[in-house]
């Protein structure tokens, strides 16, 4: 955002990528436009540095929210990190986790559905990235837990669920 412009105000909604990327902006996140539909920012996690993309469909007015916590899924731990998946989308109500075949990147995805002005609001802009970061932060140990303490899926869950309800 240029010094000219002023930040969004909790009443003023924008188009999703620029509400966004004035959201990471304004909070001092690394972020870029990669094109006019298009954003990618950097935000620190509890556990990592976590790159989120942004990507607006006008036609359909659909926001897809990505968050990339840097995890490979490597193919000899591939079935496990398939059922630990599905073991951790049920306990999710918005969004879900996948594995991206280009890469074997591990993401959260979370496609919003605007409403017919296609526009985001601030509070919008904030709760999908902070659920988008919640989520990642509170299940990466269960995936680290597979991929590298060899622990089965559902045993890595339930230390990672365990971890989460320790923490203040």
């Amino acid at each position: 955002m240029s010094p000219r412009e002023p930040e969004p105000q909790a009443d003023d909604d924008a188009a999703p990528v620029e509400m966004l990327t004035a959201l990471f902006e304004a909070r001092g996140w690394d972020c870029e436009m990669v094109a006019d539909d298009e954003m990618a920012g950097e935000v620190q996690g509890s556990w990592a540095k976590y790159q989120v993309r942004a990507i607006w469909r006008a036609a359909d007015n659909v926001l897809q929210l990505m968050c990339l916590p840097d995890i490979r899924v490597t193919r000899e731990k591939r079935v496990e990190a398939y059922e630990l998946l599905s073991l951790v989308n049920e306990q999710m109500w918005l969004g879900h986790f996948d594995i991206w075949s280009n890469g074997d990147m591990l993401l959260y995805r979370h496609g919003a559905l605007l409403g017919d002005d296609g526009m985001l609001s601030i509070t919008q802009a904030q709760s999908l990235v902070e659920n988008a970061i919640d989520e990642c932060d509170r299940f990466y140990p269960a995936f680290q837990f597979v991929m590298w303490g060899d622990k089965s899926p559902r045993d890595a869950l339930d230390a990672a669920m365990v971890d989460a309800m320790g923490e203040a």
